[in-house]
């Protein structure tokens, strides 16, 4: 096997063949990869990701697995698991830097408010690398009195080393990533992040504890355990302002499923696996929620999740 030869040779023949995905995703579905890399550090990152380019190989890299779909016949090419996750804290200059594999909570959150460091504090619980936060500008709508507002990432953000799409490692401030909502610069560029620095302030401990318990308790009511109920997060993008859950709530879709995947009662917006449930099953319920809000309300749903790798038929709904 020439190509896979050639992937050891360059990454230190760590290449595993035949990888069922399913175990890297929330969502806990996913066919094999063809190859299978673990980098370990930024370095060991962009090396992959170079030879991936080099050898003419699809590749996708992968980090917590969160907000992804991976199709049941798996992935066609390399996948790249980000396992950096080396963090630092300079408390002179009141920064937190991080490798972009490195998990939001708790690993990078919890290393700032070791420090007396505020500004993370308030994506506790979200599912993320850092790569992933840069990537889709990760928010969150406060619950705590004198908070109620969504909190960006991007608010916190001082710079990033990229890897880019002609192959150049490079440090570009916040600016680069002309952030939005769910949205970066990364979503139409080939860059990847490989380390990124946040800029933090000190702050009140207590305080920063106490925003954390108030969030977690939120998401917690609100949000299905991914350790028991397995999901993508939110699966639909808003229309014009208008939740897509308070759509398809409104459409009694609840409780609805197609085989293991159902619409948990817990929000209208996030499928969960009830166990076994395949890419096909979700496809199908997919489809269904974005035919019955269409025919019900005018306004036809579009995903936000990424869907990645090859899928067989969605399961037909009964």
């Amino acid at each position: 096997m020439p190509l896979l030869d050639a992937l050891n040779d360059a990454l230190d023949r760590r290449i595993a063949t035949d990888v069922p995905l399913a175990p890297f995703t929330t969502f806990q579905i996913g066919g094999p990869a063809d190859y299978f890399y673990e980098a370990a550090s930024a370095d060991q990152l962009a090396t992959a990701i170079a030879t991936a380019r080099r050898l003419g190989v699809p590749f996708h890299v992968l980090g917590l697995g969160a907000n992804i779909l991976v199709g049941d016949l798996g992935f066609r090419g390399l996948v790249i698991r980000n396992a950096a996750r080396a963090v630092r804290i300079d408390r002179e200059r009141q920064q937190l830097w991080a490798e972009s594999g490195a998990v939001i909570y708790p690993d990078v959150i919890n290393a700032a408010v070791d420090a007396g460091l505020s500004g993370l504090e308030h994506y506790v619980g979200i599912p993320s690398t850092v790569g992933g936060a840069l990537w889709q500008n990760l928010h969150f709508l406060s619950p705590a009195p004198a908070r109620e507002r969504t909190m960006f990432i991007a608010e916190v953000t001082h710079s990033a080393e990229l890897l880019t799409e002609k192959g150049h490692r490079t440090t570009v401030d916040v600016g680069y990533f002309d952030f939005g909502y769910d949205y970066s610069t990364l979503h139409v560029r080939g860059d990847y992040v490989l380390s990124a620095t946040f800029q933090l302030a000190f702050g009140d401990v207590s305080k920063m504890k106490q925003v954390m318990a108030e969030n977690l308790q939120w998401r917690h009511e609100r949000h299905p355990p991914l350790a028991t109920e397995p999901s993508a997060g939110s699966i639909f993008k808003k229309i014009e302002g208008i939740g897509a859950g308070r759509l398809i709530d409104g459409c009694g879709l609840k409780g609805f499923r197609v085989g293991g995947a159902m619409i948990t009662e817990r929000h209208a917006n996030i499928v969960v696996n009830t166990g076994g449930a395949t890419a096909a099953d979700v496809q199908g319920l997919i489809r269904h929620v974005q035919d019955t809000v269409e025919q019900e309300t005018g306004y036809r749903l579009e995903t936000e999740i990424g869907m990645i790798g090859v899928f067989a038929e969605p399961t037909a709904t009964a």
